[in-house]
């Protein structure tokens, strides 16, 4: 079944690749992930979602072994500070659970900012908006 991220993509013509992984419920952490891919835990990147004091809610988009600067993101966010969300506000917030937040095709309209380190490789894997993929 194709997600929304997946769907879009489709839509844009953008080439990708569809990964799969088996979930592990207790070790959803980005690096775990990424050594199931058989990538560097910096080509995997994970999807925060953060909360402005000015701006509200956005998404940091950071390689999996990186931990958010959050103030140099409330420095681009035009906020004082920012702070990630609790866990159980990821879903009513998003839409998705943890292990399965996409910045692609998100399913409310939150500004997106991904890390630079992006431009470092020619791909990056990110989830496709589920747990696995």
């Amino acid at each position: 079944m194709k997600t929304n991220a997946v769907r879009v993509l489709d839509t844009l013509e953008i080439e990708y690749e569809l990964l799969t992984y088996k979930v592990d419920i207790d070790n959803l952490v980005a690096t775990a992930t990424a050594m199931k891919l058989g990538l560097p835990a910096d080509q995997v990147f994970k999807t925060l979602v953060v909360q402005g004091n000015r701006n509200g809610i956005a998404l940091a988009v950071i390689p999996g072994s990186y931990q958010l600067e959050l103030k140099a993101l409330a420095k681009l966010t035009g906020d004082r500070k920012v702070e990630t969300v609790a866990l159980k506000q990821v879903q009513p917030l998003t839409g998705y659970i943890r292990g399965g937040v996409t910045a692609i095709a998100c399913k409310k309209p939150y500004p997106v900012f991904i890390d630079e380190w992006c431009q470092v490789y020619s791909h990056i894997a990110v989830s496709a908006g589920k747990r696995g993929q």
